[in-house]
Parts: structure tokens; C-alpha cells; sequence
């Protein structure tokens, strides 16, 4: 419970709209980490108690009916950070799709993964880990897509779907640019 509530505060000490949250099936480790929380919270200095207090008004635990419940909420909120501590954690680690970055295991602290083993500093936040990933050398790539058809007859299929999904969308000039490599005249 030490190490969770540690890990809880370093998020909640970041600023005071910071959310840090707990999913847990076990009420048991829910209490002793809203326990381990409030000691360690006296011990921090000014301005982090402070600052961390505020925080801790938005954050929350949910005890969740099992880890499969606590994988899909987790996966519904898309953290910017998601440590697995539990039994199995890098099998449930496997089983979770939508985060920033994910830490495996009480060893794999989120402060180590920003200031000493890396991988990434900067993560998506506000849930958008559901459709993103962190920053990384493929956010500078320039991805240019092209196509060339040279066989008319062999992409008659295509052409006849395009001018139906254009016609659909209401694109009459879309529709006729299709048409105008249709064989059919």
C-alpha cells in the first residue's frame, strides 16, 4: 500500500487539476492505500502537499468486481500513466489497450519512467491514449501516401464502388470523375 500511495501522490503533486486514480477489486488494498495517502500527505513539503492536496479532491478509487472490470475501466479512461501492480501484471499489462504509457510491476515506477529508464517524457493525456501514443521519433516522419493504376480493366470494380459511394455522399463531381475511367459508356 506504501509503494501505491507513493506512486498516487508523485501524480497528484503535478498540479491541481491532476487526477490520480486507483482501480482495485480488493477493498481491502483500496482502504489501506486511502490510509497510506493521508500519512505520507502530511509528510510532503509545501508547496507539493498543497498542491497535491487540491489534486487529491478530483482523484478517486474505484473497487471494481474483478481485474477485468479494473482493465476496462482503465482502457475507458485512457491514462496518461498506468502502473500494474497485481499478481500477473504483465499478463494484465498485455490485456490493457488504451494508455499513455504503462509500467509493469511494483519495480516499474511511472518517476522512473520520466526522469531514469525512460521510454517517453511526453504522453497523451485527457484520454486520448485511445487513439494515440506518446511522442516519438515517428511524430517527425514525413508519411506520404500514393497510388498509380494501370490496369483499367482490373480496377472496374473499384471505379463502379467509387461512383455508387460518391453518388451515397452526395458528390455528383466525385461520382462523374469515377465514371470518366468507367469502361462502361
Amino acid at each position: 500500500a506504501s509503494v501505491v500511495a507513493a506512486d498516487l501522490i508523485a501524480q497528484a503533486e503535478h498540479d491541481v487539476v491532476a487526477r490520480a486514480i486507483l482501480l482495485s477489486p480488493d477493498r481491502g488494498i483500496i482502504e489501506e492505500v486511502d490510509a497510506e495517502v493521508a500519512a505520507q500527505l502530511e509528510a510532503l513539503p509545501e508547496p507539493n502537499r498543497s498542491t497535491a492536496r487540491e489534486a487529491f479532491r478530483q482523484s478517486f478509487a474505484v473497487l471494481c468486481s474483478s481485474v477485468d472490470e479494473c482493465v476496462k475501466i482503465s482502457d475507458d479512461i485512457a491514462p496518461e500513466h498506468l502502473e500494474i501492480q497485481t499478481r500477473d501484471a504483465t499478463a494484465v499489462g498485455m490485456r490493457c489497450a488504451n494508455y499513455g504509457g504503462l509500467f509493469v510491476g511494483e519495480g516499474a515506477a511511472e518517476v522512473l519512467g520520466d526522469y531514469g529508464a525512460g521510454p517517453n517524457h511526453t504522453l497523451p493525456t485527457g484520454g486520448t491514449g485511445r487513439y494515440t501514443g506518446g511522442l516519438s521519433v515517428f511524430n517527425f516522419l514525413r508519411i506520404r501516401t500514393w497510388m498509380r493504376i494501370d490496369d483499367r480493366e482490373g480496377s472496374q470494380g473499384m471505379v463502379n464502388d467509387s461512383i455508387v459511394m460518391a453518388r451515397l455522399e452526395g458528390l455528383e463531381g466525385h461520382a462523374r470523375a469515377a465514371e470518366a475511367r468507367s469502361l462502361k459508356k
